[in-house]
């Protein structure tokens, strides 16, 4: 089962830029080998610093007017590292590997209600040999001065109060991440196990592996030949005395000097076997991550082609859409003009009527026009006001329909 593991540094003012330079790779010549420039693109940023740590603390003290006695020697950061092993990454793949990380900094935002304005960095390093991230903040803690004003204050010491604070963290920690789906067990602090995790490269310094392995190739385990005490004539000394104080004891030293080399052809062996089985891996792993980079590039490729085919679909629609309001607003004026046209035929017509019904009355001395529309729509049931006419048409209608 892989560990939930997370580890803190406090970094005074001499300690931070050794951080920031390697954080932020702002060095071209790495001291540390296991750093791979090819992949240095794939490190990633939840929080991006945009000065040095330095410049980013003394801001954020001034903008924010946190409080606090600042010596030279005073602790004024700490850093978080955050990972598990390889195959807890190899296991849960890229995107999972990116929420774990979210998850660690979400942690941090709200761990002690540290705030995620007091975090000035938080990147993810994907070029080193196991991804881990480094997560800068400054330790500011919420209490009051001296005259109960509620206040910001930057101090290491409080925010890391107690004997057991750092299993405090390491138990925060795990309960997070595991409420999050992830499946590890928990990390034990590094002043508890004393462990410390060598790199290869390290691991090959430490055992002197490119020595080791010509010792192994070139080293004998055969005892030297005792001689024969018949053959030394030049001893006046007799054979017994001989044996028994020169013979033996060296043979007994030559015995114990052989099960020494033994052991020690041992260990070399598992140190040869260790590191050859950790270079193997490292190969595997290589190549995986040269997979995933070209898929990764296989699916940037598809994402361009979809966004390029989208934009096409959008300009053929827009188009289309320019044309049918196009077409629109030609029937709609043909209506328009249409309509225009009918009104005026009935506004004449209705003035035709008028000047038609007075003529008619002149011409057969009525004495009133009204009467006459009165007594036509009366006998033929029909009214000259057209609208009067259309309504009471549709009321005959509904009544049928009723019926």
């Amino acid at each position: 089962m892989s560990y939930a593991i997370v580890r803190n540094d406090k970094l005074t003012r001499a300690d931070v830029n050794g951080s920031y330079i390697h954080n932020d790779r702002r060095s071209k010549g790495h001291t540390n080998k296991n750093i791979d420039p090819t992949r240095t693109h794939l490190n990633f940023y939840f929080k991006k610093n945009k000065l040095t740590y330095l410049k980013e603390f003394d801001k954020l003290r001034k903008e924010r007017d946190l409080k606090g006695s600042i010596r030279s020697n005073s602790i004024i950061m700490c850093e978080m590292m955050f990972t598990s092993d390889q195959e807890f990454f190899d296991k849960i793949g890229e995107k999972e590997t990116r929420r774990y990380f979210e998850e660690c900094y979400k942690f941090v935002c709200n761990y002690k209600k540290l705030g995620e304005e007091n975090i000035l960095s938080a990147v993810v390093h994907l070029d080193e040999d196991t991804p881990h991230m480094h997560l800068v903040f400054v330790p500011v803690i919420h209490t009051k001065d001296k005259e109960g004003k509620e206040i910001e204050k930057i101090c290491a010491r409080d925010f890391w109060k107690g004997r057991d604070s750092y299993r405090q963290l390491q138990n925060a920690f795990y309960e997070h991440v595991k409420s999050k789906g992830f499946e590890l067990e928990r990390g034990l602090p590094v002043e508890e196990t004393g462990a410390k995790h060598e790199k290869i490269e390290d691991l090959k310094k430490l055992t002197n592996y490119e020595n080791t392995k010509k010792i192994l190739k070139n080293i004998k385990l055969e005892l030297p030949e005792v001689p024969d005490i018949n053959d030394i004539k030049l001893i006046k000394l007799n054979k017994e005395k001989v044996e028994n104080e020169i013979i033996k004891p060296k043979d007994a030293l030559i015995k114990e000097l052989h099960e020494e080399n033994k052991i020690l052809h041992q260990e070399l062996s598992k140190q040869v076997v260790l590191v050859e089985t950790a270079e193997k891996y490292q190969k595997e792993r290589n190549k995986i991550l040269a997979d995933n980079e070209k898929l990764h590039n296989k699916v940037k490729n598809l994402d361009c082609e979809f966004n390029s085919q989208k934009r096409k679909l959008e300009k053929e629609y827009q188009e289309k859409e320019r044309t049918l309001k196009s077409n629109l607003s030609e029937i709609v004026n043909d209506y328009e003009k249409e309509n225009k046209h009918l009104k005026r035929l009935v506004d004449t017509f209705k003035k035709t009527i008028k000047i038609f019904i007075k003529w008619i009355c002149k011409k057969f001395d009525i004495a009133e026009d009204y009467a006459l529309v009165r007594d036509f729509e009366k006998e033929t049931r029909i009214s000259l006001d057209a609208e009067k006419q259309i309504q009471k048409e549709d009321r005959e209608k509904e009544c049928d329909y009723e019926r």
